[in-house]
């Protein structure tokens, strides 16, 4: 309202500048007038003839002269007009007081917004340039999408923040809508193949290997899909058929492939024929991915340790692995079922149980 009272002040005195002198009188003009002045000065005159400060024969003479200048100057004003009309000057008032605000309001609607409340210079200064949560924006998306099904661009951009947000069947869903209105390619069948394996813990399912295989025959030479289908291979019990899509694979991929240490270690954990890849190397290839590449593969690694121990449970520094990466990853629940399975594979081996048990106090749990 202090804003609204200031402006309003404003007008009104850019009004009264403009009525100030319209509405000051022809006579008060005329006060200072030349005839004014002779009036003056035969006045005066007659004190100082009064005074005896001139003679009379002065004094006379001297009103000879005013009066003939007070009458040549009193010819001049009749033939000046002593009023203006009042009807144009009228107008330009009545203009000036209603034209102003009405001009001003003419501007200012279509450019400002009345009803909008203000917001401090400091708190427009520090609030980020984006300061809505990842929540509402994915809210906002799947708002349009609900009465825009059909815009493939949408559930493109939409698949890959729900797969980052652990929304995997939504994900999938959106892949899959990417796949129908934006066309399909072998990077979105990979893509929904890849979100169907972590939705399942990193086993591929039946569902997430028919993706690969049709990414792979969209184009032969997709990383992503070739390498979750040499995981199926291993996760089905056939190493051997995984070691040879992994080394096809690094025979044509590039030297600076930012997953070939990675691949290379899982090379030769399945059948030994390849110097594993050292943490420094796997850790520099991991620095170059994507955050959600990097994502996926941590999980698709700790997938294949779960899906190995459970053909090898024995294997009792494998299974405090698995709870180590459940517990980075936050999956409390995981851990603690990992933890269970690992007791249940090594219950009848004392050895081996207190080794386990030893482990899990290492990491702070009940051993």
């Amino acid at each position: 309202m202090a804003l609204w009272f200031v402006f309003a002040m404003m007008t009104a005195v850019a009004v009264f500048a403009v009525l100030w002198p319209l509405g000051r009188s022809v006579k008060a003009q005329r006060d200072g007038s030349e005839a004014a002045v002779y009036k003056d000065q035969l006045a005066e005159v007659d004190r100082d003839a009064a005074v005896g400060l001139i003679g009379s024969s002065e004094a006379a003479a001297a009103k000879v002269e005013i009066g003939r200048r007070l009458l040549a100057s009193a010819e001049t004003e009749r033939a000046t007009p002593t009023t203006a009309r009042p009807g144009p000057r009228r107008a330009v008032a009545v203009l000036a007081l209603i034209g102003l605000p009405v001009l001003a309001a003419a501007v200012y609607l279509p450019l400002g917004s009345p009803t909008q409340p203000d917001e401090p210079l400091f708190a427009r200064a520090k609030a980020p340039p984006n300061s809505q949560p990842l929540e509402n924006l994915v809210a906002q998306v799947e708002a349009h999408l609900e009465k825009n099904p059909t815009d493939g661009r949408g559930w493109t951009v939409l698949a890959p923040v729900l797969a980052k947000t652990g929304r995997f069947a939504d994900a999938a869903r959106a892949y899959r809508n990417s796949i129908t209105y934006a066309g399909d390619t072998a990077d979105r069948r990979a893509d929904l193949g890849e979100v169907l394996t972590s939705a399942a813990g990193g086993v591929v399912t039946a569902d997430a290997k028919t993706e690969f295989e049709r990414a792979v025959a969209l184009n032969p030479d997709d990383a992503k899909a070739r390498y979750f289908l040499g995981l199926a291979a291993e996760q089905d019990g056939r190493p051997k058929d995984a070691a040879t899509m992994w080394r096809a694979m690094l025979e044509k991929a590039p030297a600076d492939a930012p997953w070939r240490p990675m691949l290379q270690a899982e090379l030769a954990r399945v059948d030994g024929t390849a110097q594993p890849a050292t943490p420094e190397s796997v850790a520099a290839a991991m620095q170059n991915m994507s955050e959600a590449d990097r994502a996926a593969m941590i999980q698709g690694m700790v997938g294949k340790l779960a899906a190995r121990l459970k053909q090898n449970g024995d294997d009792v520094d494998g299974w405090l692995r698995l709870v180590r990466a459940y517990m980075v990853l936050g999956d409390t629940e995981k851990a603690r079922n990992a933890q269970t399975e690992a007791r249940q594979a090594v219950a009848g081996k004392p050895e081996r149980l207190k080794q386990l048990n030893d482990g899990l106090r290492s990491l702070g749990l009940d051993g």
